[in-house]
């Protein structure tokens, strides 16, 4: 505790210090101190209440440790561990007031067969990846509705690709697929699909399928690797993990953010069908062209009325204009002269056409033209 005193804080009552207030400090310092844990050791002192409670310890060669486990968390185990049973136990220490003594608060317990081995690697994983926030089912993005470059990591060894590669020829040709080939099984296989993953991380995809096909634990241990995971979790893309069969669920499922049952759901995951999409534009193409229809109807016959409009208009001011055209040439032919000769008048002009008004421009012997109201008569003048 880095030289913290034990009773720090605590007033002593009496000048000293109360049994209980010593084993509260302690139970809050012990607590303060420990997360959740793994100890391995053997069962002993198996003890099951009517409760549902389990009380048992767990000792190895050295020491022993007394420890709980409620009714909430032993309802998940089928049965009880037996006497002397080696198990991993995840649990968190505290101190039990009333007894005064250390004691564990277990989970989880899983036998250290080699069975039990793995799952108890896996749980710590599993912890590990949810403190960090990597389950949070709030961080997983969309699958893109329409991907075009689809990275794929996996062995170009297995069924597993050539399943991805068929669907998603099938469903939707246009997609591209890149595929960054790893080892899925085997002690070089953690390290290759990490790598992989790495590497796809650095290429333009819209999406990347990670996987394998189906097999036993082992086989597909290298996809419950916290490493293997992390690096999944750390691609900038959506993923789709698709590993093993229906059944099995690894850690990628969980980080992903996309879980398929298997390689073949994956790719229908990642790329559209053609078939319902065509159907879908050639709906949207009739909708369009209805629509297409309609307005130009409708255009047609705002045209129409527009042409009825302007053609009542045109006539209106063409009606007005002649009008007053009319109007005008009444006027001009009221001032007219001709006017004046239909009355009976007439007008005399020279042979050069200019009006003669005195009698001192009509000489004797000079001839003239005289205007009347049908036309002109040559005349001379006899004498003045």
């Amino acid at each position: 505790m880095g030289g913290l005193s034990l009773f720090d804080g605590i007033a002593p009552t009496d000048g000293a210090w109360s049994v209980l207030q010593v084993t509260q400090r302690a139970r809050q310092l012990i607590e303060a101190g420990f997360d959740r844990l793994w100890v391995r050791g053997e069962v002993t002192g198996f003890k099951k209440y009517q409760s549902g409670h389990w009380y048992f310890s767990l000792r190895d060669r050295q020491a022993q440790v007394r420890c709980v486990m409620w009714r909430l968390d032993a309802q998940r185990l089928r049965t009880p561990p037996d006497e002397g049973m080696e198990v991993f136990a995840e649990a968190r220490p505290t101190v039990w007031e009333e007894k005064g003594e250390l004691r564990l608060t277990v989970k989880q317990l899983i036998p250290t067969t080699a069975d039990g081995s793995w799952q108890a690697r896996l749980e710590q994983a599993r912890a590990a990846l949810e403190r960090d926030g990597l389950l949070d089912p709030a961080r997983r993005r969309s699958l893109p509705r329409f991907a075009r470059r689809v990275g794929v990591v996996t062995s170009t060894d297995g069924a597993a690709l050539r399943d991805i590669v068929s669907v998603a020829r099938r469903r939707w040709p246009a997609v591209e697929l890149l595929v960054v080939p790893a080892r899925v099984q085997g002690d070089t296989a953690e390290a290759e699909l990490c790598a992989a993953l790495a590497l796809v991380n650095r290429l333009d995809v819209d999406l990347v399928i990670v996987g394998r096909g189906g097999g036993s634990r082992e086989d597909l241990w290298a996809f419950n690797s916290e490493r293997v995971a992390r690096a999944l979790a750390a691609v900038r893309v959506p993923t789709i993990s698709a590993v093993g069969h229906e059944t099995d669920v690894s850690l990628t499922d969980l980080v992903a953010d996309f879980r398929a049952a298997t390689p073949s759901a994956a790719a229908e995951a990642a790329v559209p069908d053609r078939e319902p999409v065509r159907a879908q534009v050639n709906a949207l193409a009739r909708r369009m062209a209805r629509g297409l229809t309609a307005r130009v109807e409708l255009g047609g016959q705002r045209l129409d009325r527009t042409g009825d409009r302007l053609g009542a208009g045109a006539a209106a001011r063409l009606g007005r204009g002649r009008a007053r055209l009319d109007a005008l040439a009444a006027a001009l032919q009221a001032l007219s002269p001709m006017r004046v000769l239909a009355r009976g008048f007439a007008l005399a002009r020279d042979e050069d056409g200019r009006l003669l008004r005195r009698t001192d421009q009509f000489a004797p012997g000079a001839r003239f033209r005289l205007t009347v109201a049908d036309g002109d008569v040559p005349a001379r003048v006899e004498k003045r």
